[in-house]
């Protein structure tokens, strides 16, 4: 079984955000990158396959050569083989066709991609992937097994969880549970010294169209001073909560 895990290399959580170019492009100076986290949960999943049933998992970036730590990671963490994507990942369109051309290609038994990057957001391009490769597509996947040509799957809907099976090739947009964070996998030293010698494949981008762009970005508004209120004085607590935070 072939495994693509699409990667995204999206800033840490923990990373002082700020733009330039009158607040139209992200300020990448001091900030540390890491791999997505939704993206670190599929890689897991693949990797327990690769353990339990010899799959072979392959890595895809779409970026610049600063993405590279990121990919050895991942092959740290286990994955196979990485493929790099010479090119900005301006929208989800474009870098969903990117990865579309590299799984033509390599007739993948499935896909695994974060259900969204923390940094955007977006949640476009795993379902955009499927639609171009014409293969089922189940998003906010938090439970995976693989028998044969079949999949089993549970996803999150709103207010519960729904199991669902599938025929591979298929796509999947992982999330939070599809392995537990305790079972996360940490690059060890040996895995660390073997992703030296592990492949990483550099390829031009295709040609493909860029359906959005930036017009500016906008921090939320700075927090309001914290007022204290005597714990005696109920009414003054119930209008500032009615009249000013607007929650009740």
């Amino acid at each position: 079984m072939k495994v693509l895990v699409c990667i995204s290399h999206v800033p840490d959580t923990t990373s002082k955000i700020n733009f330039t170019s009158d607040n139209k492009e992200f300020d990448k100076a001091g900030v540390q990158f890491v791999i997505n986290p939704y993206d670190e949960f599929g890689l897991t999943r693949a990797i327990w396959l690769q353990e339990k049933q010899g799959a072979t998992v392959t890595v895809l970036n779409v970026g610049r050569a600063e993405t590279e730590p990121t990919l050895r990671k991942a092959l740290a963490i286990g994955a196979n083989d990485a493929i790099r994507i010479d090119a900005d990942p301006t929208d989800g369109y474009f870098v969903a066709q990117q990865i579309a051309a590299v799984a033509k290609e390599n007739t993948y038994d499935l896909i695994i991609a974060g259900r969204e990057s923390i940094d955007y957001n977006g949640g476009q391009v795993p379902g955009m992937l499927a639609a171009m490769l014409n293969i089922p597509f189940i998003n906010a996947c938090m439970g995976l097994e693989v028998e044969g040509e079949k999949a089993s799957l549970i996803r999150e809907i709103d207010g519960g969880k729904e199991k669902i099976s599938a025929s591979l090739p298929l796509v999947v947009g992982g999330q939070k549970g599809l392995v537990e964070e305790k079972d996360l996998k940490i690059p060890n030293m040996r895995g660390i010294m073997s992703a030296r010698t592990k492949p990483l494949a550099v390829r031009p981008a295709v040609d493909a169209d860029h359906k959005t762009s930036v017009g500016s970005f906008e921090k939320p508004a700075p927090k309001s001073a914290v007022k204290m209120i005597d714990a005696d004085n109920v009414e003054e607590l119930v209008s500032l909560l009615h009249n000013e935070a607007k929650v009740i």
